[in-house]
């Protein structure tokens, strides 16, 4: 991966972006297919009860070193640390691959792979984060979040397809291969990205712990940064997890049939996908603040309803503009944050919003069932709808609001 000054163009003409985006799908196809394989193979060698432990396992480590993966960024560039932890995480599926098909396979096995692979989740987050805003000028970044969502919600809706037909046809050995040849696209593709923001300054001769504390001091002093970091994190807390299992909830409460559940999933990553294309295609988001924070006003609204729908129809058209309107809002969110984010820091402010998105969500798994088994779902649904109250009240700030892209 190198630097270039080169001035780039549209981003969805762009060859070096659109390498980017195509990247980054097979990335996120990769991880929706290993996060499917390993609890199958768990699921078919222990049973259920043991598939919590081993995802806790490899979501523990990721949340703790979550932080240290954005210094690590930082201190040796972002396409650096996401092509060698893309690379190490093709290797430890491949090798998982390798076992289930040729060794006696034991749950110590899953468990070592679901903790290696949270390690490397913990670098590669950040740095995939930061590497999304120095891939052209501050002029694209919107357009660049807008091939992000489509990238994620494209591979959230087919993702799990392929992984089913695999995990049926030949396997879990053949899945694990699946997520490793996905993973592998994704590194060569990755050696052929440059990146144009070029990254100021000198490489850090403090230790990582002094450069982790300068990056939060340098959150703290800029209310305006701080306030769009707590935006999007809040934004995306909900939507990294927990309202997929509460609409896995939710209809087995109404006792809908298992093809009302795959629609709904489906609507939400197609409304996802289609926001993304919008945003790809706008040349600017005017008075993006605004947008952002009646982009996350809509979505508390709608979410809020999603608890009380009682046909499945309704359910299916809700979750579809539900998906529309939070790519909307990540999208706009994220691009403003690494508009704001001087280039040096990209790696530890995404870390941050990181921690808050793939750290933190799964400790919402165990309440999201609590909360359903007691009250009910509209009552999960209904704390879903404050936190991105909460987030568009922030985002309504003066400081916030005034964002453009």
């Amino acid at each position: 991966m190198t630097l270039s000054g080169a001035t780039p163009g549209v981003a969805y003409r762009d060859g070096n972006v659109l390498r980017w985006t195509a990247a980054y799908t097979a990335s996120v196809s990769g991880d929706v297919v290993f996060f499917l394989t390993l609890p199958w193979a768990v699921t078919r060698m222990a049973g259920p009860a043991q598939v919590g432990a081993v995802l806790a396992v490899g979501a523990v480590p990721r949340a703790v070193l979550m932080l240290a993966g954005g210094v690590i960024a930082d201190r040796f560039g972002p396409g650096r640390v996401v092509i060698g932890s893309d690379l190490a995480r093709c290797l430890i599926v491949f090798c998982a691959a390798g076992l289930m098909q040729f060794a006696a396979a034991r749950l110590p096995l899953l468990f070592a792979v679901a903790l290696i692979f949270g390690v490397i989740d913990a670098l590669f987050m950040p740095a995939v984060g930061a590497l999304a805003g120095r891939l052209t000028d501050v002029g694209q970044l919107g357009r660049v979040q807008g091939l992000r969502m489509l990238a994620v919600r494209l591979s959230n809706a087919v993702g799990p397809l392929i992984a089913a037909i695999v995990l049926s046809a030949a396997g879990v050995a053949a899945g694990f291969g699946l997520a490793g040849l996905l993973f592998s696209l994704s590194v060569g593709l990755l050696l052929a990205v440059r990146l144009n923001r070029i990254q100021p300054g000198v490489r850090s001769t403090g230790s990582p712990f002094a450069d982790l504390k300068d990056g939060l001091r340098h959150l703290r002093r800029n209310r305006q940064l701080t306030r769009l970091v707590v935006v999007v994190g809040l934004g995306e807390l909900c939507f990294s997890g927990p309202v997929s299992i509460g609409l896995v909830l939710l209809t087995a409460e109404r006792h809908w049939a298992p093809a009302v559940l795959g629609w709904t999933l489906s609507a939400f990553s197609v409304g996802g996908a289609v926001a993304g294309i919008l945003l790809t295609a706008l040349t600017r988001v005017r008075r993006a603040g605004v947008a952002l924070a009646c982009c996350l006003l809509a979505t508390a609204v709608l979410v809020g309803t999603l608890g009380q729908v009682t046909t499945a129809g309704l359910l299916i058209a809700c979750a579809a503009v539900l998906g529309a309107l939070s790519g909307v809002a990540s999208a706009i969110g994220n691009a403003v944050l690494q508009r704001k984010t001087d280039p040096r820091y990209l790696g530890r402010v995404s870390s941050v919003t990181s921690l808050s998105t793939v750290g933190l969500s799964p400790l919402l798994y165990p309440a999201t069932g609590f909360v359903a088994a007691a009250w009910g779902t509209g009552v999960f649904f209904a704390g879903c709808a404050v936190i991105c109250l909460l987030a568009a009240l922030i985002a309504a700030t003066k400081s916030v609001r005034g964002s453009e892209l």
